[in-house]
């Protein structure tokens, strides 16, 4: 079934001509990552990030930052700032447009208000850009890695080529998006996470041993078939809450006009139970990397006499930790319920549904509507938030338990693996759209993906 629809996707000109387009943009992302910046010691960076230890609050935010921004801090690359900077300036215009009126109204005007926005934020990711890329170079300076009597020129072509390399992965994306198929933003994302797959898989190898006692630091076959299985679970979880809606039954108002009868039809709503995605994730990391690290640092220094106390409390906001991994999860909770209030707006879609003559049966339109829908995400991201908890700990849960590095265990779980899954689940549904279109079978026996056309 799977051979069949590859040919069928093959015989479509526009889609094959889309997919090939997609694909050699990726191509040339990934080139980018080989080619370094003028001036710098990359041996000896590439060394000190070998030696990172992964188990420290800032190495694990080093590593998640490479791994949902597409960027590689490890080799002092053009596109070493991969599109954070662009996800960036996307978070901070989405939560000003909710207390500045001129952006809020700019986006209720639809298509002419969001490419307004649009490029509003490429404005401001230049900003960011040479903000972060200067700090990136004062730290490398820092440490030594810049060669002697070079200090100034390289920092100024370390702070123009990672920002033009991100500028350039920005268009890069713009372009998958309007020749491509899928959003080339998230494909982007997707492709650096994948491309760490490798890595992975040979330094789990590694430390697999068949031998009948198997020795100390290396992982036997009941692990191995352990790990197998808790990573089908793991997707097939993900996949679920992606793909899981509440639908909320929507009635269309009759109308005569003439001598005829309009509207009557039945639809749905569909409200997401995973309604933040991976953001709720994010905002949890990045609290969790930092803010732990300021916060002891400053009570060692007021004091010192109890800096055993200190110690302790450090050794507790470890990413292993049972403590941190409490606060994390919790934190990734209650930014999914943050994210929803941000983005859900039920007094706005109670009155589209009024405007258009549609209501909810047994509800009367407008405020009634509107706190049925509070209500009811409330409810649904309870769950949707509790879930992504869940999976966001399985890595550290694997690490200690198995003792397999973090690094590796991120693909049983966490921030990369929600990321590969809607992102590849939202490929695969434009694809089989495209199919569908041209009269051709989908992915599935049934045509088409269950939820994908809801």
């Amino acid at each position: 079934m799977i051979l069949k629809t590859v040919v069928n996707i093959f015989k479509i000109t526009d889609l094959r001509n889309k997919l090939l387009f997609t694909l050699g943009m990726l191509c040339i992302y990934r080139v980018g990552f080989h080619i370094p910046i003028p001036g710098f010691d990359i041996n000896a960076i590439a060394d000190a990030a070998g030696a990172r230890d992964t188990e420290s609050p800032l190495g694990r935010a080093a590593e998640m930052m490479q791994m949902f921004t597409g960027g590689n801090m490890d080799n002092s690359s053009l596109f070493g700032l991969g599109i954070m900077p662009y996800i960036t300036a996307s978070i901070i215009l989405m939560l000003v447009q909710e207390v500045v009126p001129a952006l809020k109204k700019l986006r209720q005007e639809g298509q002419t208000g969001y490419k307004k926005i649009q490029e509003y934020t490429r404005y401001l990711t230049v900003p960011i850009c040479i903000i972060q890329s200067l700090m990136y170079m004062r730290l490398l300076g820092m440490r030594g890695f810049m060669y002697p009597g070079m200090q100034v020129q390289a920092a100024i072509m370390g702070i123009i080529g990672m920002t033009a390399g991100t500028i350039f992965l920005m268009w890069l994306g713009e372009q998958i998006d309007e020749y491509g198929i899928g959003n080339g933003i998230s494909l982007i994302i997707m492709a650096g996470i994948i491309a760490r797959m490798p890595w992975a898989l040979r330094k789990l190898a590694m430390s697999v041993s068949f031998d009948v006692a198997t020795p100390a630091g290396s992982i036997g076959p009941t692990k191995v078939l352990f790990l197998i299985g808790a990573f089908v679970f793991v997707v097939a979880g993900a996949i679920l809450i992606t793909q899981g809606q509440r639908r909320i039954p929507v009635q269309q108002a009759k109308m005569m006009r003439g001598h005829r009868m309009y509207g009557g039809q039945r639809h749905y709503l569909p409200l997401r139970v995973n309604h933040g995605g991976v953001m709720p994730i994010i905002f949890a990391s990045a609290f969790m990397s930092f803010l732990p690290v300021i916060v002891v640092q400053l009570a060692r220094i007021e004091a010192v006499g109890r800096s055993g106390f200190f110690i302790a409390l450090q050794n507790a906001l470890r990413p292993h930790a049972f403590t941190y991994n409490i606060i994390y999860m919790v934190l990734i909770f209650l930014f999914a319920y943050f994210w929803v209030s941000v983005q859900f707006q039920p007094k706005d879609l109670a009155k589209n549904l009024r405007d258009s003559g549609s209501f909810i049966p047994g509800l009367r339109p407008g405020r009634r509507t509107a706190e049925y829908l509070e209500t009811v995400m409330t409810r649904v991201t309870y769950y949707g938030g509790a879930f992504v908890a869940v999976i966001a700990v399985v890595p550290s849960v694997v690490m200690v338990l198995l003792g397999v590095d973090w690094r590796v265990a991120t693909f049983l779980g966490g921030t990369g693996l929600l990321i590969v899954v809607s992102v590849s689940l939202d490929l695969v549904q434009r694809i089989e759209a495209s199919l569908l279109m041209h009269s051709y079978e989908g992915f599935s026996e049934t045509g088409r993906i269950k939820g994908a056309y809801s």
